[in-house]
């Protein structure tokens, strides 16, 4: 059972502007971190889970780790957003874990990302201990 992450989608205006970081570019991502995550070998076959407006919407395959020269770490992703069923997330700076029986699940084919709730309303209704 892969061990994931979660990472918030800093500076996007909407989910629209994150699914746009995966459409052009060369195949592989890479996000700077300054430590190696010390389960990092746990996460083979895991992803990192996006966060917006406080709502898990999507995921990335990790694809590894690398060393940069500057003794920083890249967290090495598929250009590729997974749609995921909508879930509250607390914002956090930088990343932390998410266990495999905690990540939402992906959005069935045929299934509009866009017809789940807005992750404002997730929240809200988060709020009241409704979802």
């Amino acid at each position: 059972m892969p061990l994931h992450m979660t990472k918030i989608a800093y500076g996007a205006q909407s989910r629209e502007e994150v699914r746009g970081w995966f459409e052009s570019g060369p195949a592989e991502m890479r996000l700077t971190t300054r430590y190696l995550p010390k389960r990092h070998e746990e996460m083979a076959g895991g992803s990192l889970y996006w966060i917006y407006e406080h709502t898990l919407i999507g995921r990335s395959p990790i694809l590894g780790f690398e060393q940069k020269d500057d003794g920083r770490w890249w967290i090495r992703l598929e250009r590729r957003l997974i749609p995921v069923h909508p879930l509250p997330k607390r914002a956090h700076q930088g990343w932390r874990y998410l266990a495999e029986d905690k990540a939402p699940r992906d959005l069935e084919a045929g299934e509009d990302p866009d017809a789940a709730m807005p992750p404002s309303m997730v929240k809200d209704l988060a709020k009241l201990g409704l979802v």
